[in-house]
């Protein structure tokens, strides 16, 4: 949780002192995809202490990613689909990510958590991945030589995202209104596993957009990470369903 209105005093550490002092502090890596837990929070991390170094607060960080994500979101649909379109928004959703990690990460070098803030970053999570899917079949539409069955491919990734981000938000709050709290991490968070959850990977998905220039290499991609996520979505409700089943057996079985 994050505040808009505490303000660490600037200089109270140095940047290297800031840096340090939130690898001391990252969140665990427990169930992270590649991309996040090896470059995204590390660059966060960076990020986050920048921001602490001038003074910023983590809502104002949460505005400047939703600003430079949407920049790029704006790319995809209204741009032409062309290279350094491409690269452009690769940048743009790449810095937008890192900034998304760095306010978590200021709030938590800075104490400053609340609920408002948490609420502003979890809102503009839940624009972010529904628009991006949307810019893509707007381009699709304005830009590519596709037929019209593969537009339906960023509708259904879009339903996907949204679901999935529902979905797992709401599971760890009903984990926690029972006293159900994550298992600590116990430094060896599972390498396999973050790589086989890496179509699931926002950051992986930024990447995919250097192809946007190649229509027809993007669309292939594209089709097969919507595709990979749609598979590890049904999965996941499976596993969250039947978890809270156990979970609902347990408590009826309390005296």
């Amino acid at each position: 949780m994050r505040s808009a209105v505490a303000r660490p005093a600037a200089g109270a550490m140095t940047w290297g002192e800031a840096v340090a002092r939130l690898a001391a502090a990252q969140k665990s890596n427990r169930g992270a995809a590649a991309y996040s837990r090896w470059v995204n929070r590390p660059l966060g991390r960076r990020l986050a202490a920048t921001a602490y170094v001038l003074g910023r607060t983590p809502d104002q960080v949460t505005l400047i990613s939703a600003a430079t994500t949407f920049t790029g979101v704006a790319l995809i649909a209204l741009a032409p689909a062309s290279l350094w379109t491409g690269i452009a928004v690769a940048v743009l959703l790449v810095l937008g990510y890192a900034l998304d990690a760095a306010d978590g990460q200021l709030a938590r070098l800075t104490g400053a958590g609340s609920m408002s803030g948490e609420w502003l970053d979890h809102v503009v999570d839940c624009l972010k991945i529904s628009a991006l899917h949307l810019a893509v079949l707007i381009g699709w539409y304005r830009g590519f030589d596709v037929s019209d069955g593969w537009l339906l491919v960023p509708i259904v990734f879009c339903v996907q995202s949204a679901v999935f981000f529902f979905a797992i938000i709401l599971v760890d709050q009903l984990r926690r209104r029972v006293g159900i709290t994550p298992a600590p991490d116990d430094g060896r968070p599972s390498v396999l596993r973050s790589l086989i959850v890496i179509p699931n990977d926002y950051g992986l998905l930024c990447l995919v957009f250097l192809l946007w220039g190649w229509h027809a290499g993007f669309v292939t991609v594209y089709a097969l990470l919507a595709a990979a996520n749609v598979g590890l979505l049904a999965i996941g409700l499976v596993r969250w369903y039947a978890e809270l089943r156990r979970i609902d057996a347990d408590r009826a079985a309390q005296p």
